[in-house]
């Protein structure tokens, strides 16, 4: 499977592309969002700050909005996740609106939350992979204003983080699968099996 992962100027790239080739996948570094419009599958990265990211994708956002709602294949991960949103607390730019809502600050006592955390959902995705406990690395968290596309959560203090969202055919994580260990790669795998079909 090819996939076109799309820098959003910062970003794990790196780690990221190698764990979805260790997964067998064929991956395209893509910079502009424009290219990304008939790829075979799309990941939006995590790490970063929200409104360069989102500046990144502002010359193709409606396009890409659409092509997401319309079924073109996605995973995003941490911030990606965040840039399926409409907004955000952390600055200004408008998100991808494929999520309604907005992101908002951690409200707990220490941020940024930050390693290993148990998820709790009954997605398939957890459920074959046999991820239950995932990393996090993350100051912002996402709220829906539709509950029912968030999948599976984690519990960090008082707050509960939508830690796996679906819309379409996209697939968004707050947690970063290529950092969670074997278990993350199996995720990983799963949802490219998903993806392709």
């Amino acid at each position: 499977m090819k996939v076109t992962l799309l820098d959003t100027g910062a970003g794990n790239l790196h780690s990221l592309g190698r764990a979805l080739e260790a997964c067998g996948a064929t991956v395209a570094l893509e910079t502009d969002p424009h290219r990304c419009l008939h790829v075979q599958a799309l990941v939006l990265p995590g790490v970063g700050a929200f409104t360069p990211a989102a500046e990144r994708l502002a010359t193709a956002r409606s396009e890409l909005s659409l092509a997401l709602q319309e079924g073109l294949p996605c995973l995003a991960i941490c911030l990606g996740l965040q840039l399926l949103l409409t907004s955000s607390e952390e600055g200004p730019g408008e998100g991808l609106s494929v999520v309604p809502g907005r992101v908002e600050r951690l409200r707990v006592r220490r941020v940024p939350h930050m390693g290993w955390n148990a998820i709790e959902g009954e997605d398939s995705l957890l459920a074959e992979s046999g991820l239950a406990t995932a990393y996090y690395a993350h100051s912002y968290v996402c709220a829906p204003t539709d509950a029912s596309t968030v999948r599976a959560v984690s519990q960090h203090q008082q707050v509960r983080i939508p830690a796996l969202v679906r819309s379409a055919r996209t697939v968004g994580v707050q947690f970063h699968p290529e950092k969670s260990g074997l278990a993350g790669r199996r995720f990983l795998a799963q949802v490219l099996k998903e993806l392709e079909q």
